[in-house]
């Protein structure tokens, strides 16, 4: 049981949805419920607030249920950075719990030196940042901006403050009809293909909402498997 609420913590850091219209509004208040192992894990409140050419993302998952009785935690995870042409441009991201909060971890983006500064339980680690990297908060939001016609690969580094890692992801031609709490959505899938321990994404982006993510699938390892829904949205010019 023990290593069953571990792998759903760790996986619901892999799960992060936002999206980005062409002129991202000032504010986005999202809200998302997290399921896997026949039950409701976790509830998701995100938001995304621009400032002129800035952004800032909070996003705080509390555990609920049997899950919440086993293993209280609340896990409050914060992307900051620039807005530009290309999309977004983080500059930090930080990553706490409330109860483990041995497993903080955080990321500074240096872009001028193509820098990359982890700092988690192993310690401060410098590292080259490559041309195309985002944080596990941001690249949602970045996401929909690669989704452009006669594109299908799209490849890019993302990071968590403890790992660096590289993901492709490619588009699905088909157009499905998704159903989720907030209701029915015409959505193209984007996934990836996992190499090693990597973790499996498969994204459901709303095509009449701006490619808004409305539902997210998380794949570990070990099969281990949680599913992101989309159960509110705000959205303030």
């Amino acid at each position: 049981m023990r290593q069953t609420i571990s792998r759903c913590l760790a996986l619901l850091l892999c799960i992060a949805a936002a999206p980005l219209w062409a002129a991202a509004p000032g504010k986005i208040e999202a809200s998302y419920e997290v399921h896997g192992f026949g039950m409701t894990l976790a509830t998701i409140k995100e938001t995304f607030t621009r400032t002129e050419d800035g952004y800032r993302i909070e996003s705080v998952t509390q555990a609920v249920g049997l899950l919440a009785r086993l293993k209280p935690e609340t896990i409050r995870v914060v992307s900051h950075g620039k807005i530009t042409a290309q999309g977004l441009l983080p500059l930090d991201y930080s990553l706490t719990r409330k109860a483990d909060s041995h497993k903080n971890a955080s990321a500074k983006f240096n872009w001028e030196k193509a820098i990359l500064t982890h700092n988690d339980y192993k310690g401060v680690q410098d590292m080259p940042l490559p041309t195309i990297t985002l944080d596990k908060l941001s690249v949602l939001y970045h996401l929909p901006l690669l989704v452009s016609p006669g594109e299908a690969e799209f490849k890019f580094s993302m990071t968590d403050g403890n790992n660096l890692e590289n993901y492709s992801f490619t588009l699905s031609a088909e157009t499905n009809s998704v159903r989720v709490p907030l209701g029915e959505f015409k959505a193209r899938l984007i996934s990836n293909t996992p190499i090693g321990e990597t973790v499996k994404y498969e994204i459901w982006m709303a095509t009449e909402h701006d490619h808004l993510p409305c539902k997210i699938v998380v794949t570990d390892a070990k099969g281990g498997k949680l599913t992101q829904v989309l159960t509110g949205l705000t959205i303030t010019p």
